[in-house]
């Protein structure tokens, strides 16, 4: 096979795209109407791991976008929270949270969301997040702007880090690992005005889209959680990076988000839990030194 036979087709058309962009809003307002139906009866709870749960309402909302949108394009791939992978010959990719938010879901609180994306090979070229609640559909195509509801957003304007909202949420091994995210918190909650942990990243990252939040951070999430979210950031005017400024990517556990004008603010303060773990690290040295001495 020649090299250029192993090269990715061209990205797809506007015009290509956009049946498969109705076809997700679709998709999502559906799914978020059976979250909805079923928000309020008695739920049969399952647990991934220790804190990490699932309900069969996750399973139905998956089931309802898959069928639906493998009926309308029945060459392309998926990729779903509840599903694993289902891959096909298709450069096309469904990545799908049929429920972002379960824990909130399943106590009762209503914060959570449908978020779908389509990735072309390596990039993310569609996405859509929807919230059943506040009925606000969010959604972007590739090069062509992000939208609430039919109308143009943007990031918001904030200058400084002592002045912003931010977003954050925490891993399910918040109680085994020490990577938990409790130092960044720490150090964030006393630099910006405020953080907010509303436990749907999808949505999160949409409020910064559109201006609610300046900025926004998180590990150890997983591609469904980010894929359409940081698209809408993106072509919202946001930046999206790892916590390095690197380039981002779905499958890496890691994620900055901010409106462009805090990023370096952000970046600076994450790097903080670098300096302070060497610093306990000398600390800790010293102390068995001092103690060796001694013995």
């Amino acid at each position: 096979m020649s090299k250029d036979e192993l090269k990715p087709a061209s990205k797809p058309t506007l015009q290509e795209l956009k049946p498969m962009f109705i076809a997700a809003t679709k998709a999502a307002r559906a799914a978020g109407r059976l979250l909805k139906s079923k928000a309020a009866a008695k739920k049969r709870i399952t647990y991934k791991g220790k804190v990490n749960l699932v309900t069969e309402v996750d399973t139905l909302s998956e089931a309802a976008i898959v069928s639906y949108l493998a009926a309308n394009f029945p060459d392309h791939s998926f990729l779903a929270e509840e599903g694993g992978m289902r891959k096909s010959g298709s450069g096309f990719q469904w990545v799908i949270d049929p429920l972002d938010g379960t824990t909130n879901y399943a106590h009762g609180y209503r914060i959570y969301s449908v978020s779908i994306a389509l990735r072309h090979f390596e990039s993310t070229v569609l996405g859509v997040v929807y919230d059943p609640n506040l009925d606000e559909l969010f959604g972007a195509i590739e090069n062509c702007g992000a939208f609430l509801n039919g109308r143009r957003i943007r990031v918001s304007t904030t200058s400084s880090l002592s002045r912003s909202l931010l977003a954050t949420g925490f891993p399910y091994d918040v109680r085994e690992s020490r990577n938990n995210n409790l130092d960044h918190f720490s150090n964030f909650a006393v630099r910006a005005q405020a953080v907010r942990r509303g436990g749907s990243a999808a949505l999160d990252l949409c409020h910064l889209a559109c201006g609610r939040l300046d900025g926004f951070w998180e590990l150890k999430l997983e591609p469904w959680d980010t894929a359409a979210g940081a698209l809408i950031v993106k072509e919202a005017g946001g930046k999206v990076t790892d916590f390095g400024g690197g380039s981002f990517d779905i499958f890496k556990k890691e994620i900055l988000a901010s409106n462009r004008k805090i990023h370096r603010e952000m970046l600076k303060t994450l790097a903080l839990s670098q300096h302070q773990t060497r610093r306990t690290q000398r600390t800790r040295y010293s102390q068995d030194v001092l103690r060796s001495k001694r013995t």
